[in-house]
């Protein structure tokens, strides 16, 4: 199933779209913790079929929100070896109604890795498809700033790593720093991911961070609660990270 976790503007705090979030309830266990069923759907590649599936979902749930709010979709590096992407999210977006405006892809930097032109193409007519392209976790895997000179991202997501220690670790802070010199640079959103404490939200808007995501505003939720949120834009009183 999937969950959905708010992205909220780092000044107001109004929702401004949600990350659709992955979940498997087994009958016996419970659920199951992605970062044990995701790598091996990869293994297996599952992940092919059931990337399908996702992207379909939240195409199909998101449309039923008021039309400025987003959704965001994370890809595996599988999806571009062995899926026709764009046709893929093309024929998600016509069935659903979704405006391709409302529907942004997270790519991970370890797409890199084998950026062929076969990759690039695909990200090249997503772009003239008018789709977002988020760059996912910056920073922590295999960062290529040429690559940033090729494809125009609309976002850069802060990874959580940069943000857990903040306030008080300082290189965090510088990291945090230059990435969003350089993104607002190149004219890209910067969300900070992984914001649980009054003290870190502070610190993120006086760098410069535009939008926010983390248990300070809110966990993920299933799809119907997020069709609440989603309508009301405004979020509840604020919880605090367990």
């Amino acid at each position: 199933m999937l969950y959905f976790q708010p992205i909220v503007t780092a000044k107001e705090g109004r929702i401004r779209g949600f990350e659709a979030l992955l979940r498997w309830r087994h009958p016996a266990r419970g659920f199951v913790s992605p970062a044990d069923f995701i790598p091996l759907a990869e293994e297996t590649g599952v992940i092919i079929p059931l990337g399908e599936w996702i992207i379909r979902e939240a195409c199909r749930i998101a449309a039923t929100w008021p039309g400025e709010v987003s959704v965001a979709v994370n890809l595996s590096p599988i999806q571009f070896r062995h899926s026709d992407l764009p046709l893929l999210v093309r024929s998600a977006l016509r069935e659903s109604g979704l405006a391709a405006t409302r529907l942004e892809l997270e790519i991970t930097e370890s797409v890199f890795l084998e950026a062929t032109p076969a990759i690039h193409a695909m990200l090249t007519t997503l772009r003239e498809m008018r789709v977002r392209l988020s760059l996912d976790d910056f920073g922590t895997g295999y960062s290529s700033l040429s690559y940033l000179r090729r494809i125009a991202f609309d976002k850069i997501k802060i990874d959580q790593s940069f943000v857990r220690d903040l306030p008080h670790e300082r290189s965090g802070a510088a990291i945090v720093r230059a990435i969003v010199d350089l993104a607002t640079g190149l004219d890209m959103t910067i969300t900070a991911e992984g914001v649980e404490t009054e003290a870190q939200r502070l610190c993120l808007l006086h760098q410069g961070c535009h939008e926010f995501q983390g248990y300070l505003f809110s966990k993920p939720v299933p799809a119907l609660e997020a069709g609440i949120l989603a309508a009301k834009r405004d979020l509840p009183e604020r919880p605090h990270a367990a």
